[in-house]
């Protein structure tokens, strides 16, 4: 994908309603590159985007075999770090945590949860944006007093993960560990929680 067809992409989520949060989170990039995205047409030419890279995964998202085998992959990552016996609850966060949490679930038997994060609700100059606080969906199950593992496709800043672990926290749950798809930032612990991911890349500015 160009540029000029990420940006594309990103006014068109726009103009579909998407707050600037969930158009990150959609095209797996900081918020601050979003913004950058959908307004980019009325900036000046020499306006530096921001330092990030985005990254594509729907020849992986479109096909359940391969989400499956991708699971299977993490849950090799997760064996390295607790006992199967430990893990009773996994967590995935919205939106595209929960199709990698699923098959992650099935494997070791465990409850699925699910949590809204803030960053779908976020939008540039919103002053609440600080206060508001990621959800867990009362529709899956209540990971509170239980041991959790957290799954997502990709760590961006760390921020939604670290969000992801004070929520749980808060409710009671006890998360062991959280697996990710790929990491942009090079995050291996948060809140002493381990984090671990089947890839990782780096800048070479």
């Amino acid at each position: 994908m160009s540029l000029e067809e990420l940006v594309d992409k990103a006014r068109k989520l726009k103009e579909k309603g998407l707050k600037t949060g969930s158009i990150a989170d959609e095209l797996n990039v900081s918020k601050k590159t979003a913004k950058w995205l959908i307004n980019r047409g009325a900036m000046d030419e020499k306006t530096t985007a921001p330092k990030d890279f985005f990254i594509e995964w729907d020849e992986i998202g479109k096909s359940s075999k391969r989400l499956r085998s991708i699971s299977i992959a993490m849950c090799d990552l997760i064996n390295e770090i607790v006992d199967e016996e430990e893990v009773e609850v996994i967590v995935g966060i919205a939106v595209s945590g929960i199709p990698l949490a699923y098959p992650i679930a099935e494997h070791y038997d465990a409850e699925i949860a699910v949590i809204l994060p803030r960053k779908q609700r976020w939008e540039p100059g919103d002053k609440d944006s600080k206060h508001k606080k990621g959800v867990i969906s009362p529709n899956f199950s209540d990971p509170s007093g239980k041991k959790c593992i957290i799954i997502d496709d990709i760590i961006t800043t760390g921020t939604t993960m670290r969000e992801t672990i004070n929520s749980l926290e808060a409710s009671g749950a006890d998360p062991k560990a959280a697996a990710i798809l790929l990491d942009k930032k090079g995050i291996r612990n948060i809140n002493g929680v381990p984090v671990r991911s089947l890839l990782r890349v780096g800048r070479v500015d």
